[in-house]
């Protein structure tokens, strides 16, 4: 379990609990999926999913000139995660957040990934 201070002052706390390939009916699809457990209450939990799309993955491949690694593509939907605690007040509202060709180098950018 790990704590994130949001700028909304709720403390987060979260956990990973994996990835997979977005289900085919799933509106994201296709993305891979990663998926964390979350509680700002320590009550209930609430499962996030953040969808990473293969356009984002391919825009930083062809920028960066090399294949994105499976702990780089980990380390997105995580910043992704950190970023969604920040932008909003209310995490049951927003269990689904994506990472698209516009997001992922500034993602990546704030961990020094190059």
């Amino acid at each position: 379990m790990k704590t994130y201070t949001a700028q909304s002052g709720y403390v987060y706390e979260y956990y990973f609990v994996g990835q997979r390939d977005a289900l085919a009916g799933d509106p994201e699809a296709p993305a891979r999926e990663f998926i964390f457990d979350v509680t700002a209450d320590r009550k209930q939990m609430v499962a996030v999913s953040v969808f990473l799309k293969p356009a984002a993955v391919e825009a930083w491949n062809q920028q960066h000139r090399r294949t994105l690694g499976s702990a780089e593509q980990y380390a997105a939907a995580k910043m992704r995660l950190l970023k969604g605690f920040d932008e909003m007040d209310r995490i049951r509202e927003h269990a689904r957040m994506t990472i698209g060709p516009g997001d992922i180098e500034g993602l990546l950018g704030d961990l020094g990934v190059d």
